[in-house]
């Protein structure tokens, strides 16, 4: 068994990226509920047994380098599932009248909330991961019938580069990649002073009938 203390690094940081490249990774996969423990034991791909001990409050991020031996240029990784996400877009109601748009909008926070579904909302844009099979969510969506919205499914990895790190937090608990590092800042433009993030859109919406039950990607 290999005691891990530490992160080395990140598979996207430009120091690590030719480094891994010229040698062989041998992956270490975990679901986003795994990567919120900072203490853990699990097998690698290959069947590395490696016991995971971090500091309190330190999290794995996907393609985190955790082993590196440089006589073998063998690395030990992480590879991290992000949960799909519900993104709705409520950019349609900016042409209705301030009536129907509150209204709508306190009645999607309602069905939400009683969902206990957690949720973030970037502009037009409100994103939920998801917690239970994505036919329930669309089941739920389609029986209010909301007026004026929009929605459909996405993987975690596209909506990662749109968010801040703080924001990819409250969706992923942590899991999100390597977001506080260079790829996040290719993708994304945090502005501290109004909280928002400048950045190219995840997805292109696509409308959907309130008779689909599963809407694809």
């Amino acid at each position: 068994m290999i005691l891990i203390e530490s992160v080395l690094g990140n598979a996207g940081d430009p120091e690590w990226a030719p480094r891994l490249a010229g040698g062989t990774v041998d992956p270490l996969p975990l679901d986003h509920w795994e990567a919120q423990k900072n203490r853990f034991r699990k097998k690698t791909a290959g069947g590395v047994e490696v016991a995971v001990s971090l500091d309190r409050g330190a999290f794995l991020r996907d393609g985190d380098v955790l082993l590196w031996d440089e006589s073998e240029r063998r690395a030990v990784v992480a590879r991290i599932s992000l949960r799909d996400v519900m993104v709705i877009h409520l950019d349609a109601l900016t042409g209705a009248g301030v009536e129907i748009a509150l209204r709508t909008c306190i009645e999607l926070g309602h069905a939400l909330g009683n969902q206990h579904w957690p949720a973030l909302m970037k502009g037009t844009r409100v994103f939920v991961p998801l917690t239970v099979d994505r036919k329930v969510m669309a089941s739920v969506m389609n029986t209010h019938r909301f007026e004026g919205i929009r929605y459909e499914f996405v993987p975690g990895s596209e909506v990662v580069p749109y968010l801040a790190p703080h924001e990819s937090r409250r969706l992923f608990g942590g899991a999100e990649g390597p977001v506080h590092s260079h790829a996040h800042e290719r993708y994304a433009v945090f502005d501290a002073a109004t909280g928002r993030t400048y950045g190219r859109p995840p997805v292109h919406a696509r409308p959907h009938s309130h008779g689909d039950a599963d809407p694809s990607p």
